[in-house]
């Protein structure tokens, strides 16, 4: 008889053996402190914290605007949404949060997923049953449910290089000038910060009769003068097709969407497996959702915060040593190569100082590219980063983890 268990614990054990065993911190997030948390530990006791890699990059899952509309739709319209918006029908605040989007991103139409993941892989799965023939044109560095959409459609595909346009265009002249085309691509790439050439991919994009794909989840709320994203920054919301953002990360609830014509919408909609099986978002996220995106396009001041935490804490760890990876976005990624030295600074940074930071190792990031990678926020003060690069500095020099020279 085939031995099921010890396959799954070959597998687990290989992930261990190679430094990569993720090891999940026990945390409660504490209303009206963020970045602050209580850790358990595995005895039971507890420790104060201090987070550095949330996606809440604006603390929006902590303010009293969005807490407050989730529980007023909490005790208005209760806790599920009763299944399928094909079946149970759509929740007011959903319909509302939908019009919201859309006008965010000057579209037409969004339509709501319940994930960044959901909403990536369904509509690039589903674009290619409706357009026969489609030619996706894949940047390498394109987010894993990006890839898993643009696999499951069984079309062809191209990955070009990242960010780089000249590869792109070798591969947009050599495609059959007749056949449909899309171009999917990231604004902000998490891992290493940096942002899409979005002007220069539209102009190849009309050049050769493609469509535009946007994945704007780590620019939505930060970025543009609403917070509607780079291409919002950049001013080429209209070269933009369709866009796909999430709600769990600038906005600080749960969910993802499509922004684009309302036929391209529509016809996602009628079509995709994962919008039309999956139980649709609680009344209560989309009404928190709502009431944080309508925050975030009236207070530029919360991205401008954003942008100085980052740049402050970048120019900390250059002048420390400590190799902070270059970085043109709010991402502040530190390099490490190692996936046990990654491990190992990131347990003692939690365990002996109270700073929470995951490592980043394969496969997010390729082999020998680990990292650690620190989203500071408005919330996270100057006292907090004086004790963070001071135990980072520490921590450099007991791990013997390779530095950068000093800077003043």
């Amino acid at each position: 008889m085939y031995d099921y268990k010890a396959a799954f614990k070959t597998a687990v054990e290989q992930v261990k053996s190679e430094g990569r065993y993720r090891v999940f911190a026990d945390l409660r997030r504490v209303r009206g402190q963020f970045p602050k948390a209580i850790r358990r530990r595995a005895d039971g006791s507890e420790q104060e914290v201090v987070v550095w890699c949330s996606n809440d990059y604006l603390g929006m899952g902590q303010h009293p605007a969005v807490i407050g509309a989730m529980r007023a739709e909490l005790e208005a319209a209760g806790a599920g949404a009763g299944g399928t918006r094909n079946i149970s029908g759509t929740t007011r605040s959903a319909v509302d949060l939908e019009a919201e989007l859309a006008a965010w991103h000057r579209k037409e139409a969004a339509l709501l997923f319940t994930s960044g993941y959901v909403a990536n892989e369904a509509t690039l799965t589903t674009l290619q049953r409706i357009l026969p023939g489609l030619i996706v044109f894949s940047d390498s560095l394109n987010h894993a449910s990006m890839i898993a959409g643009i696999r499951n459609g069984g079309g062809e595909r191209h990955i070009y290089a990242h960010n780089d346009l000249e590869h792109l265009e070798a591969l947009l002249a050599a495609a059959p000038a007749d056949a449909p085309k899309l171009i999917a691509f990231e604004s902000v790439y998490s891992m290493d910060g940096d942002i899409a050439d979005l002007a220069g991919t539209i102009t190849l994009a009309e050049t050769y009769g493609a469509m535009t794909y946007l994945d704007e989840v780590h620019a939505v709320g930060l970025y543009g003068a609403t917070g509607a994203g780079v291409a919002e920054r950049d001013g080429v919301l209209d070269g933009i097709d369709i866009v796909e953002c999430t709600l769990g990360k600038a906005v600080g609830v749960m969910g993802g969407y499509i922004a684009a014509d309302a036929m391209i919408v529509d016809a996602v909609r009628s079509w995709a497996a994962g919008f039309i099986f999956t139980t649709s978002l609680p009344p209560a996220l989309t009404a928190g959702a709502l009431a944080s995106v309508r925050h975030l396009k009236a207070h530029p001041e919360l991205r401008e915060a954003h942008q100085e935490r980052a740049a402050t804490l970048k120019a900390r760890f250059a002048a420390a040593g400590i190799p902070v990876m270059r970085s043109e976005s709010h991402i502040v990624p530190v390099f490490v190569g190692d996936p046990v030295h990654a491990k190992m600074i990131s347990d003692l940074l939690l365990e002996e100082h109270g700073v929470y930071v995951q490592p980043i190792n394969y496969p997010t990031v390729p082999k020998g590219a680990e990292r650690l990678r620190f989203t500071p926020s408005p919330n996270h003060t100057d006292a907090m980063m004086d004790d963070l690069v001071a135990a980072m500095d520490r921590l450099w020099t007991h791990c013997n983890v390779a530095r950068l020279p000093a800077v003043a």
